[in-house]
């Protein structure tokens, strides 16, 4: 028998990945089906997803996934930006030798990431190991976990932007750009790029021209 917890996981993994994607209808008759448990926790389970945003619960209607909230993105964008500039300015020509090599090891996985086409779900894992390093480089490892409390969003967000190929060749170059930055102690720089780097796709037509049925209104 499959526990609350792990049904859970399943569930927000399936989110954040897209194969279920938003607006989708979640079942709970099919749920306990597949789990081999009765409604009764399911529906918890689905509750507990609600509290967290990953589904819509609409009485006497049904449970959807939730729909990517624009605003929310905007919210963990502007906090990340705000957090991010002052961590990486305060590691600016200041950076550990030992930090550097896992950031350095880190773009070439992502390179090598790239090259092979292994796509965007290793990808982003390896871009929220490049800035979690630097938060971790910093001692700021707890407002990195902060933020991860509520990502879901803006990590389906970020997954929809990175389907194209070309986009991951540009967020690696702009990672290596922040780097010599840091290296370098140009703050002027990072200030610069990184407003750029997690800020240029919340103005895009990306997600209203190819994605939006999957936008909240």
């Amino acid at each position: 028998m499959t526990s609350k917890k792990e049904i859970m996981a399943y569930l927000k993994q399936e989110i954040l990945s897209l194969e279920l994607k938003p607006g989708a209808m979640i079942s709970e008759t099919a749920l306990s089906e597949r789990f081999q448990l009765s409604r009764t926790p399911i529906r918890d389970v689905l509750k507990q997803l609600s509290l967290e945003q990953y589904v819509d619960i609409y009485p006497k209607k049904g449970n959807l996934v939730s729909y990517i909230d624009l605003e929310s993105v905007e919210q963990i964008i502007y906090l990340r930006n705000v957090l991010e500039k002052e961590i990486m300015k305060s590691l600016a020509g200041n950076i550990p030798l030992k930090g550097l090599h896992e950031l350095r090891d880190n773009l070439a996985q992502q390179q090598k990431c790239i090259e092979q086409a292994e796509g965007a779900e290793v990808f982003l894992q390896l871009d929220d190991q490049f800035h979690r390093t630097m938060f971790g480089l910093a001692g700021r490892e707890f407002l990195w976990g902060v933020l991860q409390q509520f990502n879901v969003h803006y990590i389906r967000y970020r997954k929809l932007h990175m389907l194209k190929d070309e986009k991951l060749a540009a967020i690696q170059q702009e990672h290596q750009q922040l780097l010599d930055y840091i290296v370098q102690g140009d703050t002027a720089g990072i200030d610069e790029l990184l407003h750029h780097h997690l800020r240029a796709d919340i103005d895009s037509k990306n997600l209203q021209e190819h994605f939006a049925t999957y936008i909240k209104k």
